[in-house]
């Protein structure tokens, strides 16, 4: 039974991940212990969740949690479960890094006594609105794996799906936030151009985007649809769009999802 959480890494994801949990009340602070190899970050951690336990070193953390998530950037998953990997018999190893399979996560814990899952979220988490996919093929008891997708249902919605879906799952919503931010900066930066204030700029464009998401969330209508009913004929947003179809906006947004999605399968196979 999952009593304590450990996470090492407290980067952009590891910390919307805590911070998610503990605003949601799904977990208190004090049954969290955390370490990350910059000090700087362990600093903000601790101000942003107070009472959360801050480890010396990641051996600290395994030892003190029952489920070990590692958040660390994929190049450093071997070197961390190298170095937990003597103190997690019997608890739960979840992985949250890009390109590391269950077969990967299963070689490197191997002998260890250790149950292993791996996860794929996205930063959204922060504000409760993260999207998270669970993989399916995984060695948690389903006590466990209930818990870990309670964790991910209190800072947004879940899906469990196959892991042969995992890269397609990173390209579409794990790396997904950081082309929304490009549009959305690009979009102010058009507004600011036209005489808009930058901070007026941002918000327009933001909430623009946060409206028209929810469109297609709630509304259960086609995205086509959706956007054939703002584009008035011969209007404004029919001029925008064909601008866009020029320019390749939807090739371009496909070909970059295409690129993520192989180099998660490059990085599977490292």
């Amino acid at each position: 039974m999952i009593q304590q959480i450990g996470m090492i890494g407290t980067g952009n994801m590891g910390s919307a991940i805590l911070r998610g949990i503990v605003e949601a009340r799904y977990i208190r602070a004090s049954m969290i212990t955390a370490f990350d190899a910059s000090s700087k970050r362990m600093r903000e951690l601790e101000e942003d969740i107070p009472g959360v336990c801050l480890a010396a070193d990641c051996r600290e953390v395994a030892e003190k949690s029952d489920l070990i998530i590692l958040a660390v950037k994929p190049i450093y998953v071997q070197e961390v479960i190298d170095e937990i990997h003597p103190y997690v018999n019997g608890k739960s190893v979840l992985s949250i890094a890009a390109g590391w399979t269950v077969s990967m996560l299963s070689k490197a814990l191997e002998n260890s006594g250790a149950a292993y899952m791996r996860v794929m979220p996205n930063t959204p988490a922060l504000v409760g609105e993260g999207m998270t996919a669970l993989c399916d093929d995984s060695t948690f008891s389903k006590e466990d794996f209930d818990y870990v997708k309670g964790i991910f249902d209190s800072i947004g919605k879940t899906r469990i799906l196959p892991e042969r879906l995992f890269d397609g799952v990173t390209a579409i919503s794990g790396s997904s936030p950081a082309y929304v931010y490009m549009m959305i900066e690009a979009m102010a930066d058009a507004g600011v151009r036209e005489g808009l204030p930058r901070v007026y700029a941002y918000e327009m464009a933001a909430q623009s985007v946060l409206g028209s998401a929810l469109m297609v969330l709630s509304s259960g209508t086609h995205p086509a649809a959706l956007k054939d009913a703002v584009c008035s004929p011969g209007g404004t947003t029919i001029e925008a769009v064909e601008e866009l179809e020029r320019k390749g906006f939807r090739a371009a947004i496909m070909d970059a999802m295409k690129a993520c999605a192989e180099k998660s399968r490059e990085m599977s196979k490292s």
